[in-house]
C-alpha cells in the first residue's frame, strides 16, 4: 500500500506543479468531472443514461426521450451535490450537517419528503449477506461516524482516509435511498478538501468495487487498495487534460 500511495502523492505533486491555473482551466476541468462522475456513480446504482445523455441534461437542460423520469431528476440532482463538495473544498468539514446537505441536494427532486432525513424504515441490500443496522440506530451511528472520522484524519494518508469514510457510512445506511451516490460524494469531497482531485469508478468496475465493498465488512485492505487505484487513474486522466 506505500507503493501506491507513493505513487498518488507524486502524481499529485505533478498536478500541483500546473498551480495556480487560469480560473478558465479550472472551471473546465470542473465542468469535465461533474459530467464524468455524475455520470458513473449513477450509472453504478443503475441510472440508464449515457455519459452524452447526461452532459445533454446538466449542460443544455433537455430531457432525453424514452428514458425515465427518475434518471433525469439522479442527474440533476447529482450535478447539484458536486457543486456543494467543490463549495466546502477550501474546508476541512466533516458533519452531519454536510451528510444530510448532500442527500437532500440529490434526493430533493425524487422525493422531497425523504430528501436529507434518516430513514425510519429498515431496508436491505440485495446481494448481501450482512443486514444493516434498524432505523433506531442510525442518529447514533452517525454520530460516531462523525466523530470517528474525524479523529481518524490527522493518522491516515488522505486516500486511505477517504476510502474508509465510503466504507464507514455506507454501511450505517442512513438514508432510504442514495447512499451510494451520497458515500462517492462524501469520498471525494475529503479528497478535495485534502488537495487530491476526485475518484471515478467506472460503471465496468461495479461487480468488482461491489463485491470488495462486501468482503470489506471483514478485511477493508482490498476495498482501500481498490479506491487508491481509482484515485490514480483519476489523476493520470486529469494530468492528460492538463498537457493537452
Amino acid at each position: 500500500m506505500i507503493d501506491i500511495y507513493k505513487e498518488i502523492d507524486l502524481l499529485k505533486e505533478e498536478i500541483d506543479n500546473y498551480k495556480p491555473m487560469p480560473k478558465e482551466l479550472i472551471e473546465q476541468l470542473k465542468q469535465y468531472y461533474r459530467i464524468g462522475l455524475t455520470y458513473t456513480s449513477n450509472a453504478i446504482e443503475g441510472n440508464s443514461l449515457t455519459e452524452t445523455e447526461t452532459k445533454v441534461i446538466i449542460e443544455d437542460g433537455i430531457t432525453v426521450g424514452g428514458k425515465p423520469i427518475r434518471d433525469y431528476f439522479e442527474a440533476i440532482g447529482h450535478s447539484e451535490a458536486y457543486d456543494y463538495i467543490y463549495s466546502l473544498s477550501k474546508k476541512r468539514d466533516y458533519s452531519e450537517e454536510i451528510i444530510r446537505k448532500l442527500h437532500e441536494l440529490f434526493y430533493r427532486h425524487i422525493d422531497s419528503e425523504q430528501a436529507g432525513i434518516f430513514r425510519d424504515k429498515k431496508v436491505f441490500i440485495s446481494g448481501s449477506e450482512y443486514s444493516v443496522p434498524g432505523p433506531e440506530k442510525v442518529p447514533e451511528l452517525i454520530t460516531e461516524h462523525i466523530k470517528k472520522m474525524n479523529d481518524l484524519r490527522s493518522k491516515l494518508h488522505a486516500v486511505e482516509f477517504a476510502a474508509i469514510v465510503h466504507k464507514d457510512f455506507v454501511f450505517v445506511h442512513p438514508f432510504i435511498d442514495g447512499n451510494g451516490r451520497v458515500a462517492r460524494l462524501l469520498m471525494n469531497l475529503v479528497l478535495l478538501q485534502d488537495g487530491y482531485s476526485i475518484a471515478i469508478i467506472p460503471p465496468v468496475l461495479r461487480t468488482e468495487y461491489i463485491g470488495l465493498l462486501e468482503r470489506a465488512h471483514k478485511d477493508d485492505k482490498e476495498f482501500i487498495r481498490f479506491i487508491a487505484e481509482r484515485v490514480k487513474e483519476t489523476q493520470k486522466d486529469y494530468l492528460r487534460l492538463l498537457k493537452a
